[in-house]
């Protein structure tokens, strides 16, 4: 397994090394995407292949009374290449912290040096396979937490984007962009609609008493008009459109948590389709995921963002940011502040991974032999309807904030 494992890292380190020397550091924060998609592509191999591999491992495979499942196996692997990843992103969060302008050193550690990273990614990923189960049972223990709490981070990245979107269509000022806003409103509270009618039809079958999946799933319709009737407020400076992209999001979480009930739930409809629900759910979860780093990634810089330094002027001049872009590719100025802030930054990478390990693994925690790694259970169930409301709580602060606190700005 070892040697496997190597000649296949090893492959990959090659290949992304002959190229980091090109990266730039504007292109920087693209590049750590592509290494969180290398470690995820990574993962999901070894979740469909590793079984034989890991079985080779003395120290993993050391149930003496009973035969390691391959799941089991396949969910070993999964973890250990999350946990190298999470610790190279906690490592540089931590060395990040209090960076404040161009003139640290550690600025040039976050935008260059990418075959030493590359090297250190590795190695860490590698080091993973050699430690006892019982640390994998504590990682995965922490992920569940740190799912948790990027659940709730794509949950602001969701709410910027919205917002930002309104904004922009807003901005041009044009009566095509007012009737495009309110198309793409109508569409999505269409769509909420539709898929909860669905939820219904699937998560409460005739003939049984499903009073847990009809809370949940009218709360999703109260909180989507509630949402809508606060945004058109005349007191409250809110528009139809993020209204509606947040309602529809909180329709599909509220699916992915119905779907995540055990298959022997007698409410849960879709349990004869477990395979194809399963595959769905994990897909558009790891979609939602590298969107979201993806999203924040790009965005990071931007003094509208939660990823800017408190420094940074709220709804600041572009030419100071085409500025700093320039800077970060061309030249350095030492006199200048960074312009997000690097440690969060990484926070959220290392999160995503933690949030990519458990959606690979169906939430477990490596404790015991499970039989089928999907995303199935109650603990999933419960993440994904808290951050639902959670979801709706944030929307909703972020429409009546200014009312409560007129003097801050938001």
């Amino acid at each position: 397994m070892g040697s496997a494992l190597s000649c296949c890292a090893c492959g990959c380190c090659g290949l992304c090394s002959s190229a980091a020397g090109k990266i730039t550091q504007r292109s920087a924060r693209i590049a750590y995407c592509g290494l969180f998609a290398l470690s995820l592509i990574i993962a999901w191999i070894m979740r469909e292949i590793s079984a034989p591999l890991m079985r080779k491992i003395s120290w993993i495979n050391t149930s003496s009374s009973t035969t390691r499942s391959d799941e089991w196996l396949e969910m070993q692997a999964v973890l250990r290449v999350s946990s190298g990843s999470f610790l190279f992103y906690t490592l540089f969060a931590l060395v990040m912290i209090g960076v404040k302008d161009r003139k640290d050193w550690r600025d040039s550690l976050h935008h260059g040096a990418w075959t030493a990273k590359l090297i250190g990614w590795f190695i860490l990923t590698v080091l993973m396979f050699f430690l006892p189960n019982g640390v994998m049972i504590g990682y995965g223990i922490l992920s569940i937490v740190g799912s948790g709490l990027f659940l709730l981070v794509q949950v602001i990245i969701l709410l910027d984007f919205t917002h930002n979107w309104n904004a922009a269509w807003v901005a041009k000022d044009e009566q095509f962009w007012y009737a495009a806003l309110l198309f793409a409103s109508v569409v999505c509270y269409l769509g909420t609609f539709t898929l909860s009618g669905l939820l219904y039809y699937w998560f409460s079958p005739s003939g049984e008493t499903c009073s847990l999946n009809v809370f949940f799933i009218t709360m999703t319709l109260i909180l989507a008009v509630g949402y809508c009737v606060i945004s058109l407020h005349p007191k409250v400076n809110g528009s139809l459109l993020p209204a509606s992209v947040i309602s529809l999001y909180c329709a599909y979480v509220c699916y992915t948590g119905l779907s995540s009930e055990p298959r022997t739930y007698e409410c849960n409809g879709l349990h004869n389709h477990s395979a194809a629900v399963s595959t769905s759910t994990l897909i558009l979860g790891m979609l939602t995921t590298v969107l979201s780093v993806v999203y924040s990634a790009v965005r990071a810089g931007s003094s509208t963002t939660f990823l800017s330094p408190p420094s940074s002027p709220r709804g600041g001049s572009q030419a100071l940011l085409e500025s700093g872009s320039k800077d970060e590719e061309n030249e350095k100025d030492e006199s200048r502040p960074v312009a997000y802030v690097y440690s969060f930054f990484h926070i959220i990478f290392a999160l995503a991974t933690m949030y990519s390990g458990m959606l690979l693994t169906g939430w477990t925690t490596a404790g015991n032999d499970s039989e089928q790694l999907v995303d199935v259970g109650w603990p999933s169930v419960w993440v994904r309807i808290c951050t639902e409301w959670i979801t709706g709580g944030l929307f909703v602060w972020s429409l009546v904030a200014p009312l409560i606190f007129p003097d801050r700005e938001f």
